[in-house]
């Protein structure tokens, strides 16, 4: 394959992936649908044209990990902290704990039935099954009103950290033991820690940085860190959300040392602009990702009645638990929230990531595909047939303000 053809291949799915944004805007239905479809029809091109490719699969963790990066930090970017919302927040961290705690519970129980392994290899298996994918959440979410739309950021984004959280700790730790629970403590003041310390320094930078470009330097650190602290099994993906949020709440700090020392002249300007460069290449990456990830797929695997048997049931837990849950831990009705639990790019980070010896044949890469195509197509069928409730929410937000 020639230079100009790579080239025009990947320009080619970049305009594409613009499109299906806006037809996603006017539709419901998630770009990602349409990207992974993509994917899926490129492989029978290239198959039909007998063309020779590379192992795509050796590039799909690194771009799936950039990506989420990206796409966390985009999204805590454009929160803002008020008191108000502490309430809200907390609701958001609840839901996405104790989701996540009860799926896996019942998705073990599931898998354990398929496959008749130890419930070890099947609680690690399940964890990736149980994550809200905030790559598919919170783009989807710009289609609530405000409260609804930071709801889903919180939550999602809580639920990658905790789904991290919990995965590193099973894979770690095969036995559960004093120590192991002390490791995790540890763990986590550590990273609490760092991200204390990446917040008030990458400040600190962007006030001092003269070269005309910063941003991209600012971001290569948080991925750099991001990727010291997962080497270590610290769940660093509370450094991203914590420095999104501190950057863009820090000019309301009142403290007069900290404005006289870190507060500068163009600091909204230069997280208006680290925003749009953020959202651009999390853009970029998840184009690549979600249709490689389409490409790579055996869609063969899709005949068989039992994974789709299995699949579906999935499914139907995940949001029945969600359902049932949301009624006690959420004020109001749980639609359109409710569809907002797509599963995703961390869903398929972590399957990637668990080891050979967990890993179980009959829950593979085509049962993982369905799972997140489902998904994604419930999602976009509630936010369609919510539009209603959607619009009346909008209207109350806006006479309340």
């Amino acid at each position: 394959m020639s230079t100009y053809t790579t080239l025009i291949i990947l320009s080619g799915l970049v305009i594409f992936s613009y499109l299906f944004d806006l037809f996603a805007g006017k539709t419901k239905i998630p770009s990602v649908v349409l990207l992974l479809l993509l994917g899926i029809g490129l492989k029978l091109l290239v198959e039909s044209l007998h063309l020779k490719t590379f192992d795509f699969l050796s590039i799909l963790p690194t771009l799936g990990t950039v990506g989420l990066i990206l796409i966390v930090f985009e999204g805590s970017l454009e929160l803002k902290y008020e008191k108000e919302k502490n309430k809200m927040i907390r609701t958001a961290f609840f839901s996405a704990l104790t989701i996540l705690l009860v799926t896996v519970t019942i998705i073990t129980l599931i898998i354990y039935q398929i496959s008749h392994r130890d419930l070890y290899t099947c609680i690690a298996n399940a964890i990736p099954f149980s994550v809200i994918s905030s790559s598919i959440a919170i783009p989807s979410a710009a289609a609530l009103g405000k409260k609804g739309k930071e709801f889903v950021v919180y939550e999602s984004s809580f639920s990658d950290i905790l789904g991290i959280v919990a995965f590193n700790f099973a894979i770690s730790n095969p036995s559960l033991t004093t120590s192991s629970f002390l490791s995790l403590g540890l763990s986590t003041f550590l990273i609490l820690l760092l991200s204390a310390i990446a917040c008030v320094v990458l400040l600190y930078a962007m006030g001092k940085l003269v070269h005309h470009v910063k941003f991209f330097l600012i971001i290569s650190i948080l991925v750099l860190l991001y990727a010291i602290g997962q080497s270590y099994h610290l769940s660093a993906l509370i450094l991203i959300l914590s420095t999104g949020l501190f950057l863009n709440n820090a000019s309301t700090i009142r403290n007069a040392w900290f404005k006289s020392i870190l507060i500068y002249k163009n600091l909204d300007q230069d997280i208006s602009q680290l925003y749009q460069l953020s959202a651009e290449s999390a853009f970029i990456l998840r184009t690549f990702f979600f249709v490689i990830f389409g490409f790579t797929m055996n869609i063969q695997e899709l005949n068989n009645g039992v994974v789709l048997a299995n699949g579906f049931f999935i499914l139907a837990t995940v949001y029945a638990v969600r359902y049932v849950l949301l009624k006690f831990l959420k004020e109001g009705s749980p639609i359109p929230i409710l569809y907002l639990a797509p599963r995703g790019l961390i869903s398929i980070l972590l399957y990637y990531s668990l080891p050979d010896n967990l890993k179980i044949e009959g829950v593979g890469t085509s049962f993982l595909f369905l799972v997140v195509l489902g998904s994604s197509v419930i999602m976009s069928l509630g936010l369609l047939f919510s539009k209603g409730k959607i619009e009346g929410g909008e209207e109350t937000e806006a006479a309340s303000a």
